[in-house]
């Protein structure tokens, strides 16, 4: 049986890294955004840093965490 834990990108950073590489459908779950978002900020390179394995797009879920780190600091900052 999922927990929602297993199921929700959110629920997982929150409670702690998750064992895998994120997808653009998590990272756009996770944000709230439509998964075009996702794609139009890794062309302007303005989300979370993300490699490809072969024709796949990947997030490392240390990078997305520190991702929103540094937002949450700089929007901090510019109040």
């Amino acid at each position: 049986m999922a927990t929602p834990t297993d199921t929700d990108p959110r629920a997982i950073l929150r409670g702690g890294l998750p064992d895998r590489y994120l997808t653009p459908d998590d990272i756009a779950e996770l944000f709230d955004v439509p998964k075009e978002t996702v794609y139009q900020w890794r062309k302007k390179r303005l989300g979370p840093p993300g490699f490809r394995i072969g024709k796949h797009l990947r997030y490392d879920p240390a990078d997305v965490r520190a991702y929103v780190t540094r937002r949450k600091t700089t929007d901090q900052d510019a109040a």
